[in-house]
């Protein structure tokens, strides 16, 4: 089974944070709702003792960081009198002494906690407290991403595909199609990245159904997501982006794409590829 955006996304952020700070050990999870976190990822860890445990907002260091919603840290955990002690056994189980915490803040709302730990009671740096940051940063703009694609594939996970359709639903349908064309690359989920590529196809498949298709028509997906920005009037600067691209690199597949389709115009290259039902 493919692991979700979860745990991809926080595995990243806590192997990125253990590198980049030096601290031996980083744990971290996403909130179950308002007010509690549960730590489902560990890294570096030499016990389970931290998995599965649930961080209440309010409670140990952790619970401080939800509720305040800023990074908070110790110098030593067990003694440290600005916490509440209520996860001391499993913080002593792990051996770890000097703790920061960070959440992952997504329009304003906690979603998620990150920690890095050492062994040892010492004062932590701002080269920690920046990689820690930093990792929660990547967590947070991981969980943007999914919740427009969730919110685009809602709208059109449902929408009937009338080749009858009015010209302002099918422009609707058409912008839905560009976003999430640009939204691919940047999802890690491959469940959720299949469903993307997939509601795409739908949508531009739909298109094609109105004209006869050009056979034998086959684009790279950058081809197709170039295309797209073409196809909603934008520059080549402005496609790169949106798409993460240098210019250069959407030039490259706007020519390459304009080739396979045997146009000689942006504008005839978007009409072939909506014949082809590669755009809607």
């Amino acid at each position: 089974m493919p692991e979700s955006v979860d745990a991809i996304e926080m595995q990243t952020a806590l192997l990125r944070l253990r590198r980049i700070s030096g601290l031996p050990v980083a744990f971290g999870g996403l909130l179950s709702d308002a007010r509690h976190a549960r730590i489902a990822e560990l890294n570096g860890a030499q016990t389970t003792a931290l998995r599965g445990l649930v961080i209440s907002a309010g409670s140990g260091l952790g619970g401080k960081s939800i509720a305040l919603s800023r990074p908070c840290a110790v110098t030593d955990y067990h003694s440290s009198r600005h916490i509440s002690h209520e996860y001391d056994m499993a913080v002593a189980a792990e051996g770890l002494r000097a703790v920061v915490a960070v959440p992952v803040v997504v329009r304003r709302k906690v979603r998620g906690l990150l920690y890095g730990a050492l062994r040892e009671p010492v004062s932590l740096g701002d080269r920690t407290f920046d990689a820690a940051v930093a990792a929660a940063r990547d967590v947070e703009q991981a969980l943007v991403v999914r919740d427009e694609v969730q919110q685009l594939l809602a709208v059109t996970r449902e929408q009937v595909t009338d080749p009858a359709a009015a010209p302002a639903a099918w422009e609707d349908v058409r912008e839905a199609h560009r976003e999430l064309r640009a939204l691919v690359p940047r999802v890690v989920d491959p469940t959720l990245r299949g469903e993307l590529i997939s509601v795409c196809g739908r949508l531009a498949s739909a298109a094609g159904a109105r004209a006869p298709k050009p056979r034998g028509v086959q684009l790279a997906p950058r081809e197709v997501d170039v295309l797209a920005c073409v196809a909603a009037g934008t520059t080549n600067a402005v496609a790169a982006e949106r798409l993460g691209l240098r210019p250069e690199t959407v030039k490259s597949y706007l020519r390459s794409a304009m080739r396979k389709l045997g146009a000689h115009t942006r504008l005839e290259a978007v009409v072939a590829a909506r014949r082809a039902g590669l755009l809607p």
